[in-house]
């Protein structure tokens, strides 16, 4: 055995020793939140289609056009292969969207934020998060260069308290946080965040991957990122910011500059996803009513988005949960550390507008029976 083949064998047995090793499972995705599993059909509540979108008549005929029209791929980097005329007009859309002048699509969410933050922040500046923003929100933050700390989750007091201690050292400041975050389903007060930062000369970005049609009222951040394939469907990431910091990106952002473009049934499919999203305020209403409904039933806080955490503890233990479940016919996938934080795994349950109320229902009742909650 090579001491390649060693040292990766030896990591896995200490992942599944502690339960946190992850794999692989074929899994059929359908419509109206059907997920299909060594020929069983399950009710699928881990899957971010949170519109239902994905599988639309309309976002799939448009993608199809475009690949007829365009062909699969997009042949290389916008830069160098020119750029889409779908792109721009997916781009100004957003923008629109987002009350902002400009936008500019990244390939995925995590390319968005590996490039947004060292494309603004380096050596001499300062980068502040909370504790639980997403993996790639630390990874562009290290990547940049930059001083980076963290303020308690959701805790306006400990974001000023490290504004004080270390914005004057500091040439600039970037505050990045979530507007729904993806393994509590709570939300930032962006209000107060907003106000705290700008005190300070400090610019703001937010991701707004899991709120977008669904929880994403209240005030706007001068830099707001998402992603197109949770709320539409689709695939990709953005940036929405004014004129000047886009143009920036296009320069600077190194995974925008030297990756491949998105695909033109990709950036199609979103364009349709995100006009049938403002003009069907009702679609967009239903993941966070059936969410509250669920929460409602199982006791547990109000839902404040279409996510809810159901909190297990140890990682075997949720495997086990989500065993069960599967076996009555629910995909409700386990969360184990590093997502989460050690002690804490949990049933991360994600409502869709594509859900029955009557599937709602049942899995609330079978885990209330399960985890003694009935």
């Amino acid at each position: 055995m090579s001491s390649l083949d060693a040292f990766a064998r030896d990591k896995l047995a200490a992942l599944d020793e502690a339960a946190l090793r992850r794999r692989l499972v074929p899994t059929e995705r359908g419509p109206d939140a059907a997920a299909g599993r060594a020929g069983r059909r399950l009710v699928s509540f881990s899957c971010n289609d949170y519109l239902g979108l994905s599988h639309d008549p309309r976002v799939i005929a448009a993608a199809q056009a475009a690949v007829a029209a365009y062909g699969a791929g997009s042949g290389g980097s916008r830069l160098v292969t020119g750029n889409h005329p779908i792109l721009d007009a997916l781009e100004a859309r957003l923008a629109a969207h987002k009350g902002k002048e400009a936008a500019l699509v990244f390939g995925s969410g995590y390319l968005a934020n590996l490039g947004i933050t060292p494309a603004l922040a380096g050596r001499g500046d300062l980068v502040l998060l909370d504790e639980l923003s997403h993996a790639c929100m630390w990874a562009g933050a290290r990547l940049s260069g930059a001083k980076v700390a963290a303020f308690r989750h959701n805790d306006v007091s400990d974001l000023a308290r490290l504004l004080r201690a270390e914005r004057p050292a500091h040439r600039h400041c970037l505050v990045l946080t979530e507007r729904v975050f993806s393994m509590d389903g709570d939300r930032a007060p962006m209000g107060d965040i907003l106000g705290v930062a700008k005190a300070h000369d400090a610019w703001t970005l937010v991701d707004d991957a899991h709120g977008l049609g669904v929880a994403e009222g209240g005030p706007r951040a001068p830099l707001e990122m998402g992603t197109l394939s949770k709320s539409l469907g689709s695939y990709g990431g953005y940036l929405c910011a004014s004129r000047a910091v886009v143009d920036l990106m296009t320069s600077r952002a190194r995974s925008f500059v030297y990756t491949t473009g998105l695909p033109p049934a990709s950036a199609a499919a979103a364009l349709a996803a995100l006009e049938i999203l403002e003009a069907e305020p009702e679609r967009c209403a239903r993941p966070l009513a059936l969410a509250r409904r669920f929460t409602a039933r199982l006791g547990l806080p109000e839902a404040e988005s279409a996510v809810v955490p159901v909190l297990v503890g140890a990682a075997e233990d949720a495997l086990a949960l989500s065993r069960a479940l599967e076996a009555d016919g629910f995909l409700v996938v386990a969360i184990r550390p590093p997502t989460v934080p050690p002690g804490t795994a949990r049933l991360r349950v994600a409502f869709s507008a594509a859900h029955a109320e009557a599937d709602v229902d049942a899995l609330a009742e079978r885990i209330a029976a399960l985890t003694g909650r009935a």
